[in-house]
């Protein structure tokens, strides 16, 4: 799948498997083979450890197996890690925030730390140590730097967009060319895993293993901004439709 952290994959495979329904999931032992989950003591655990931080539901039926449920709160985890989801749901506020900071050479340990914690954010380089994303990410900034030497070094803005091309700002902070390719090629790999002859949750595994990396790199623009026909919301429609296929 992609992904090595046991709780973000765990987030990320229910909503794979529901999106926006935020239906109950089933983690049945085909479920498990697709997103490479064992239901092992450590699975167990995380997914108490979720249920008790409301991430997610459990849902007890009597006579039926135990399924969960992704939570709104849930949801806003997740997009932290893949802010392409987040305007799927929610709408933009027509805010760009702008995040600055300077951390010396000698403190390179502080500064990887925070780019690690930051890249699922939907910045975008606009200037030299100076990021760009239309998510409303300052109170998660907070949390994360507040109290903490990095904080004497990170400095963050919101801003209206006032003057000049949106489109040249969108290709030089995000690279909504290169991106748009990475689809193409994408569409490209699917096509050829729906051809092969192998059993339905092998190409759906595969399926998401791809999906899934180039989730990682799109920083989730808003329609407002990047517009209604962005390759992007085609490929999430397409997704469902295989997923839909393949589940059946």
């Amino acid at each position: 799948m992609g992904i090595k952290e046991r709780r973000t994959k765990i987030i990320t495979s229910i909503f794979l498997l529901t999106d926006l329904s935020f239906n109950p999931v089933i983690f049945s032992e085909k479920n498990q083979k697709v997103f490479d989950i064992s239901l092992n003591q450590k699975t167990k655990a995380t997914l108490s450890s979720l249920t008790k931080e409301e991430l997610i539901d459990k849902i007890e039926i009597v006579n039926q197996p135990l399924s969960y449920r992704l939570t709104d709160k849930g949801f806003n985890e997740l997009i932290l890690s893949f802010p392409f989801f987040r305007y799927l749901k929610y709408t933009w506020d027509g805010k760009l925030r702008i995040l600055s900071y300077e951390i010396p050479e000698k403190k390179r340990e502080l500064r990887d730390r925070l780019r690690r914690h930051v890249a699922g954010w939907g910045l975008g380089p606009w200037h030299r140590s100076f990021w760009l994303t239309p998510h409303p990410i300052i109170s998660d900034l907070k949390n994360l730097v507040g109290g903490k030497e990095e904080e004497s070094f990170v400095q963050a803005f919101e801003s209206d967009h006032v003057f000049g091309d949106k489109k040249v700002l969108i290709e030089k902070v995000w690279q909504k060319e290169s991106l748009e390719k990475k689809y193409r090629e994408l569409f490209k790999k699917w096509h050829i895993i729906l051809s092969e002859d192998q059993p339905k949750e092998n190409k759906f595994k595969k399926v998401i293993t791809e999906y899934v990396s180039i989730l990682k790199e799109d920083p989730g623009l808003p329609a407002a901004l990047i517009g209604e026909n962005w390759i992007g919301f085609e490929a999430f429609n397409i997704f469902k439709e295989i997923r839909g296929i393949l589940l059946s």
